[in-house]
């Protein structure tokens, strides 16, 4: 098949067919290796492979350099659009059975966002695996900042939580009158010796998003949840400064709207 032969369609088809295609053009992108080398590191047979880099080479996406191939610019052209299409597919993979617990569009948020994220999903055989991953993010922070009402996030650890407060991370958090006021009944002790610390304050807000947004010293995750079963069903955490600029501004836009809580009124 020439480079002029079929539409893109086919091309892309082509590539898709097999899973050791793209595998193969991206590898040559990075450096020039032999036929042995992408033999073994494709697990296909060596007619396979040899049959793949003959195609490659009729279309211009490939050249050889004695024992060698190596991408052409026209091969790096495609390869990388193909490695970002393969990461994007990766992400909405990831995010395809849990999207609807996290921010909407019109709250600014968007799935770019999320393309350098760790997403951690309730699975059954792992159901608590966005906590843990929750409880690994606060180990690691100074400061902790929290917008949502999402209760279901943080109670599970709340021992690990209240002791890293009481141990000097200074955290803040914007609830729902209903979350502060069961934690306070429900908790008493624990409630009073975490905010006589002095490093916890409270907000209150009566109209909060059904998510949950955590901000630490290097990274801001989103906690989605389900009301019904009131159990964390995703936690994505990432870096980007572009999450990290969403996160600020929104709990930014809540925090103007709310009053601190007095002390008393938390603790009896």
């Amino acid at each position: 098949m020439g480079s002029s032969t079929g539409s893109p369609i086919d091309d892309i088809s082509y590539l898709a067919r097999s899973e050791h295609r793209a595998p193969t053009l991206i590898a040559l992108t990075v450096r020039p290796r032999s036929r042995s080398e992408l033999w073994e590191m494709t697990g296909v047979s060596s007619s396979t492979i040899r049959r793949t880099l003959s195609e490659f080479e009729e279309r211009n996406w490939i050249r050889r350099n004695g024992y060698q191939y190596e991408a052409s610019p026209l091969g790096t052209f495609i390869a990388s659009a193909v490695a970002e299409l393969i990461e994007r597919v990766e992400i909405e993979r990831n995010l395809r059975d849990v999207w609807q617990w996290l921010p909407g569009e019109e709250s600014g948020f968007t799935i770019e966002m999320c393309s350098d994220a760790v997403v951690t999903v309730a699975e059954a055989d792992n159901p608590y695996g966005p906590i843990n991953r929750f409880r690994e993010l606060i180990g690691e922070t100074d400061q902790f900042r929290f917008v949502g009402s999402d209760l279901a996030l943080i109670e599970p650890c709340r021992d690990e939580f209240c002791q890293r407060v009481i141990d000097g991370m200074q955290a803040e958090i914007i609830d729902p009158p209903s979350v502060a006021e069961y934690i306070r009944s429900t908790y008493p002790e624990l409630s009073s010796k975490t905010l006589a610390s002095g490093n916890l304050t409270i907000w209150l807000h009566d109209d909060l998003p059904p998510y949950g947004i955590c901000i630490f010293d290097h990274r801001i995750a989103i906690c989605g949840h389900d009301p019904d079963s009131v159990t964390v069903r995703v936690l994505v955490d990432t870096d980007s400064h572009e999450a990290r600029e969403w996160a600020e501004s929104k709990y930014t836009y809540y925090r103007r709207q709310t009053p601190t809580i007095p002390l008393e009124t938390v603790v009896d």
